[in-house]
């Protein structure tokens, strides 16, 4: 059921519409009794019959389709967290989870990520594309800026890349770990054709991942521990916990922390001394 009914949709679309600047969408600002936009300019903007608008506004007409919120949103330019309440408020669900590509993420996360200077962690998309990483990361899992950026998928390293799967002290264990996790990603954010053609590559180049990708594991990804072999500081113990970033169901974040003092110690000279170098270069 929609939250509080077709009232709490009209008033939250009345909210919106009176928060909007008519210049920015194009519209003669002049003199208007009420600020915000006029309902017919939402209802031109959305491609839906103002009547139909107003009605949605009334809470009189019963629940609009997915298409017409999706037109609303678009139209008002909501931002996702607000097209998600959106759809809470009209259907009494989440919208059905859709598909962006993702180059960066904003400076604002990216400066959460170097405030955990000790502890490696990574912005992945719902494709498993790493997309944002801390100096940690780099220094102990590996350093993606070093590597195209179409090479930077978790799968691709896991499979493909001989450094990486050296380094795991268990890989058939991390690769099992790693398709389970990713088909239920995958799932979940909706992106089933735009992980065919990853698919198709691995299952051609990897006949491990074809025979996983082929047992349908599915695994909640969540935390664990993981073993790592690093070049220069030997076997590491960390463990990771995996969040979603908030307003952004398409990303999800890795943090890894070192999972015994030892392992934080050795961590922790490596990425001063990085730091160090760095800063006299």
């Amino acid at each position: 059921m929609p939250l509080e009914g077709s009232g709490a949709l009209g008033a939250f679309l009345r909210d919106r519409r009176a928060k909007l600047d008519p210049a920015a969408f194009g519209f003669p600002a002049g003199r208007r009794r009420t600020p915000g936009l006029r309902r017919e300019e939402i209802a031109q903007r959305a491609n839906i019959s103002p009547t139909w608008y107003t009605w949605l506004e009334q809470g009189r007409g019963g629940a609009p389709s997915a298409d017409v919120l999706d037109r609303l949103a678009a139209g008002m330019m909501l931002t996702e967290p607000e097209r998600e309440h959106l759809f809470m408020l009209g259907l009494g669900h989440l919208p059905e989870p859709r598909f962006r590509k993702v180059e960066g993420v904003t400076p604002r996360l990216q400066r959460l990520l170097e405030a955990m200077p000790y502890s490696p962690a990574i912005v992945k998309t719902a494709t498993w594309d790493v997309v944002a990483w801390n100096r940690a990361a780099a220094a102990i899992l590996t350093d993606y800026a070093e590597l195209p950026r179409r090479e930077r998928n978790i799968l691709r390293l896991v499979f493909r890349d001989s450094r990486v799967k050296a380094a795991q002290e268990d890989w058939r264990s991390v690769a099992r770990f790693v398709v389970g996790s990713f088909r239920a990603d995958a799932a979940r954010a909706g992106v089933g054709g735009e992980i065919a053609d990853l698919v198709e590559e691995l299952t051609n180049s990897s006949p491990e991942f074809a025979a996983l990708w082929r047992d349908n594991a599915i695994v909640a990804q969540g935390e664990g521990t993981k073993r790592l072999r690093h070049p220069e500081l030997g076997l590491l113990e960390l463990d990771f916990s995996s969040f979603a970033v908030e307003g952004r169901s398409d990303l999800g974040m890795i943090v890894y922390a070192a999972a015994t003092e030892d392992t934080a110690e050795r961590i922790k000279r490596l990425v001063d001394a990085r730091n160090a170098a760095r800063a006299d270069a």
